[in-house]
Parts: structure tokens; sequence; C-alpha cells
């Protein structure tokens, strides 16, 4: 009885080794070759970033792109069964079939945008909002059969869209947050302002200064995301020339906005502020700034209204700009690289365990090519970002 329980032990044992050993966290990481570098070359990296796994830091698959995309970000639709990739180049909007391999993109006809920025899709998964901030306007679609359907563009005293990047929409409340940001050909010409519109009509409603300084005050607003569930609703703004997160606080009974500046990042020595992610239990704000490269973790599990409580900084490296987190949360992954600009320009990928709240490996198998990562998502298998 003993030799047959010992047996069974051996044999469960050895039924779990090869789980353990298949673990892999796989991300997709589009990059660029450096400015002026010739032959130029862009492509799609499929990565093994779990530091766990045998094949960690490995390019298992590459997805050669056309050389003028200038491919930029990838965003998700709500079943993550298609991808859609936004570019400063040839080409404003792609998508790649998730459910079909090998993967491939297609291009779709947006001929009212250039330079496509950032999306946010509808829940019913039907309709997708593009920024462009070539073309200063937003770009309506349809997610079933990926055709445009509507242009949002004003220009106006009181009410306009200029040089729109970053987009929250919130349906419940039938909102839209769209940021000024600069001028794509040369970063000039920064904003300072947001456009509320009324995704419903396609309607803009009004234009907010996120900015205490004079005008033109070139705060530059770039990624407003709402946090998923708030009551009230709630969306936090990154200000990349500013330098600082603010809110912006929906009054049911005004059926409007308050805005107000929740922290600087001069004061911890840190500038361009740029992306917004929260963790499953939406307690946790993270925020990355380009300069220096930087991952910071806020505490937002009290009431909302109060100011995010800065946990920790953990320095990763130059140009820390879009960040993952594994299945179980415990290691946040951050892509180093913001626009091939210098000092921003690392060309990393940092992994952080975020129970020690510490680096603990780098990624540098695109920087070593010189490479530089523009975007990293995680596979659909392993996707829970429920705020993008």
């Amino acid at each position: 009885m003993k030799m047959s329980r010992l047996l069974y032990a051996l044999m469960s044992v050895c039924a779990l080794t090869p789980i353990v050993a298949q673990a892999e966290i796989l991300a997709m990481v589009n990059y660029e070759s450096k400015p002026n570098q010739t032959p130029r070359r862009e492509g799609i990296a499929i990565i093994d970033v779990d530091p766990e796994s045998k094949n960690f830091g490995t390019i298992l698959n590459d997805i050669p792109l056309p050389p003028d995309r200038v491919a930029h970000h990838i965003f998700y639709n709500k079943d993550a069964s298609k991808a859609y990739v936004t570019a400063l180049g040839n080409g404003p909007l792609h998508v790649i079939n998730m459910k079909h391999l090998p993967y491939t993109l297609k291009q779709i006809d947006v001929p009212d945008c250039q330079v496509g920025e950032d999306l946010a899709f509808s829940e019913d998964n039907k309709t997708w909002y593009l920024t462009c901030m070539g073309s200063s306007n937003v770009i309506v679609g349809d997610a079933q059969t990926d055709t445009q359907t509507k242009v949002i563009a004003a220009n106006g005293k009181d009410t306009f869209i200029r040089y729109p990047h970053g987009i929250g929409l919130n349906e419940e409340i039938d909102r839209m947050i769209v940021t000024s940001t600069v001028r794509p050909s040369d970063l000039g010409d920064a904003g300072e302002t947001v456009t509320v519109i009324e995704p419903s009509s396609g309607k803009v409603l009004s234009t907010h200064k996120l900015s205490d300084k004079p005008s033109p005050s070139g705060s530059s607003p770039v990624e407003a995301v709402f946090l998923p569930h708030a009551k009230p609703a709630m969306a936090y703004i990154n200000t990349m020339f500013g330098g600082a997160m603010w809110t912006a606080t929906w009054n049911e009974t005004s059926k409007d906005f308050s805005f107000q500046q929740v922290f600087d990042f001069s004061s911890i020595q840190q500038g361009v502020p740029l992306e917004i992610y929260f963790n499953d239990k939406h307690d946790r704000l993270y925020v990355t700034t380009a300069n220096p490269g930087a991952l910071n973790i806020f505490d937002i599990s009290g009431d909302l209204k109060s100011t995010p409580k800065l946990l920790k900084t953990i320095p990763t490296a130059g140009g820390a700009h879009h960040v993952v987190t594994s299945p179980d949360e415990h290691y946040a992954i951050v892509q180093n690289s913001f626009l091939n600009l210098p000092a921003m320009d690392d060309g990393s990928i940092t992994v952080i365990d975020l129970v020690k709240q510490e680096k603990v490996a780098s990624i540098d198998v695109l920087k070593n090519q010189g490479f530089k990562p523009n975007c990293i998502i995680l596979l659909p298998k392993w996707h829970h970002d429920d705020a993008h």
C-alpha cells in the first residue's frame, strides 16, 4: 500500500513538471530602427516576458512591417479578437485578426485621418473611436466591418479639437474626453486643453484648460483614462510637458466634469508623465514617466476625491512608456522608448516584481539589435486590462 502511494505521488509530480517547464507569458512588441538608420526596419516581435520561463527574453516570432508605417500603439477590441495598430506614418490604422495564424496586418481605410494615435471601443464592441493627431479630428468607425462612419471635428472660439492624442470613453455617462497634445511633425505648438464630447451624437460640448500657468502654457495633456466602475465617474489625465496628473470628476447633477491637479511629478524630480494603468482591483494606479524612466505606483483605494498617494517610484530606463502586468499581477513589464527621442530611447524592457516593488530583470533583445520598442501588449491569453 505504501509503495502504491509513493508511486502515485511520483507520477503526480512528473505530470506537473512539463506544465511548470512550459510557463510563459507572451507579449506583442512593435519596434523600429533608430532615426536615420539604414536600411530602416519595423516589425512586431512576439517575446516571452515571463522571468520564470526558460524562454524568457526570447523573440519567438517576428512579423515584418513596411518600413514607412511608424507603427505606434496597439489596442485590443473588447473581446481581444482583433488587435488594432495605429501608425504615425503611411496608413494610420491597421487590424490583426488574433484568431488566425500567422498574424497579418490589414490596412483600414480612414481617408480623413493623419497620424493615428489612440483608440477607444464601445462596450458592445460595435464602434471604435480613433484620435488623429495630424488631422485634428476623431474618426468613428464600425468595429464589425472596420469602416469609417463619422468624423468628429470642431473648430471654434470655445470648443475645438487640436492635435488629439489621448481618448477616454465612458458610455455610462455618454461622455468622451480627448486631449490636445502637440503638433506631430515637431512636437511643437503644445496644447493645454481637453475636449469633452458626447459620443452618442458626436457633439463637442466643452473645452477645459489643464494648467495653472498663463496661456499658452504648453502643458500638453497626453493620456485620459477612466477608472473602471468608479462612482462618480472619474478619469485620470497626464500633462506631458506640464509634468502633472489631473482628475476629471463627473458631476451627476450638472452633467459636467470638475478638473483638479492631484500630483506634480517635478516634486520627485521626474518629467514627461505618459501612460496610465490600473490593477485588477482598481485600487492601484500605475503611471510611467519618460525622463528619467520610471514606474510610479499610487494608492487610490480610498475616497476618490482624495489625492492619490505615491507608494513607490521604481527606476526603469529612459523613455518608460507602456506597461503590462502578468495575469497574477506579480510582475509589471515596462517598455522603455518614447518616440526615439534623446535620453528617452533606451530600447530595453524592464521587468518589475510588484510584490517586492523592485526591478528584477531587463529584456535587451531588441536594444542589442539597435531597435526601439514603441508599445507592448500581452497576447489575448494573458491580457487582462479593462481600462483601455
